[in-house]
């Protein structure tokens, strides 16, 4: 099993920023890629951002440019800065964690969420 653990939600207004921290622990090898997934109530989750451990990335097209995903390999943590946030951010943001490979997922491990309110 893997734990995920997030942290660095809050509330902060237009244009502001945020950066969410997610620290993996327990049965950690072979993860292939970690990310940040967001919901609003009434819609599906939706990926945010992904990173390999390769360090290949990928963004929604609502946050290229703007958000940047990142890792300490070291620390077992993934980052997501948050600048420039508009009111549509507003979510749950939700780390993500997928063992095996590019090709064939082992296993998908969740974290409790944190909330992310962009309010003036």
């Amino acid at each position: 099993q893997v734990q995920l653990v997030e942290s660095g939600g809050g509330l902060v207004q237009p244009g502001g920023s945020l950066r969410l921290s997610c620290a993996a622990s327990g049965s950690i090898f072979s993860i292939y890629a970690m990310g940040w997934y967001r919901q609003v109530p009434g819609k599906q989750r939706e990926l945010v951002a992904v990173i390999t451990n390769g360090g290949r990335t990928n963004y929604a097209d609502s946050v290229k440019g703007r958000f940047t995903i990142s890792r300490d390999s070291a620390k077992n943590t993934v980052y997501l800065q948050m600048p420039s946030l508009k009111p549509e951010d507003t979510a749950v943001y939700y780390c993500h964690a997928r063992k095996g490979t590019a090709d064939i997922a082992t296993g998908d491990y969740w974290g409790q969420g944190t909330q992310v309110t962009v309010s003036s």
